[in-house]
């Protein structure tokens, strides 16, 4: 049994398995569908989260992601745009495995709205790399993010993220401060 907001990477992509249509695999290519063509946008969100964002599976960005993502980093100081690949999404996850560790996140609040979905979070990981100067305290971090993300024929094309930076790094120099 899974936790309400828990995560189960075999469930995750057994439900995305069961989505492919069976004409997929009938060499007709007028017949082929994309896995995710009988979702919702809040269920390929969950799914991005679930197999993806959760860095179980990184390389799976491409089946979520188009292959230009406009990513909205919203932080008070600055605002910045950047483009994103899945391959580039992809490195900046296993990035983050670099830093936490293998970390558990949970969605706390999902929300949808035409083709806007939503999503705020609670990530748990170790800190066992450097994050944004301060060396690692193999203590545990609490991060709270959240993200809206915007899809067109049922992949992510926009997202605008905020993450609360300032609180990570106050755990990490409480940590520092006690050692």
């Amino acid at each position: 049994m899974i936790e309400k907001g828990k995560f189960d990477t075999d469930v995750a992509i057994h439900e995305l398995n069961k989505s492919i249509d069976i004409n997929e695999f009938s060499g007709d290519p007028s017949l082929k569908k994309s896995p995710l063509s009988r979702q919702t946008n809040e269920q390929i969100i969950k799914g991005f989260f679930e197999v993806v964002r959760s860095g179980k599976k990184p390389e799976q960005a491409e089946t979520f992601m188009a292959k230009e993502v406009k990513a909205h980093q919203m932080n008070s100081e600055s605002m910045l745009i950047i483009i994103r690949s899945p391959k580039d999404y992809t490195d900046h996850i296993k990035e983050m495995l670099n830093v936490w560790g293998n970390f558990k996140i949970e969605i706390q609040e999902l929300l949808t709205q035409n083709q806007k979905v939503y999503v705020r979070w609670k990530q748990i990981g170790i800190h066992i790399g450097e994050y944004e100067g301060y060396l690692p305290t193999n203590r545990e971090v609490i991060e709270i993010g959240s993200a809206i993300y915007r899809l067109e024929e049922q992949k992510i094309v926009e997202y605008w993220i905020q993450v609360d930076r300032i609180g990570v790094i106050e755990q990490i120099k409480k940590y520092k401060e006690q050692d």
